[in-house]
């Protein structure tokens, strides 16, 4: 056991407890960066569907914690919220007043992992895809456009 000083316990009851790595914790949610297993930014948390690749990630990490963003409107993550009560994975709703962090969702575990990327992989792709160019472009548009029907 750490012995404290009083000059310690005094300023732990102005100040509150020490915490380690406080501006990593407000980013990810109350975690550090080196617990986690995957992120998710507040717009791939407002998409309509859970990303099968999330799905994934959160079978094969059951006993991770999912960290879920307070700032955001409950109807967006409440999703997460269902996946994870009927796969038995434990959730916080954390709510930072002072923070509003870009991401919506953190997985992490409470001891660290190091993982090197822990973006999903989709997030680099189109979400649109561009349709095949028209060979003959804008005449062909026109062309068609005033064609006899």
């Amino acid at each position: 056991m750490v012995k404290q000083n009083v000059d310690d316990y005094l300023q732990q009851g102005i100040h509150g407890a020490k915490e380690i790595k406080p501006d990593e914790r407000r980013r990810f949610l109350g975690t550090i960066r080196e617990r986690v297993v995957v992120v998710l930014t507040k717009a791939e948390v407002r998409r309509e569907q859970i990303e099968p690749e999330f799905m994934q990630l959160l079978k094969d990490n059951s006993s991770a914690q999912i960290f879920l963003n307070g700032n955001m409107n409950y109807t967006y993550y409440s999703k997460y919220i269902a996946l994870a009560e009927k796969m038995n994975v434990a959730y916080k709703v954390v709510t930072n007043k002072e923070h509003d962090s870009e991401y919506g969702l953190v997985l992490a575990y409470d001891y660290a992992i190091d993982k090197e990327d822990i973006t999903l992989s989709k997030q680099n792709k189109p979400i649109f895809e561009e349709a095949p160019a028209d060979k003959n472009g804008l005449f062909s548009f026109v062309k068609n456009l005033f064609q006899k029907k």
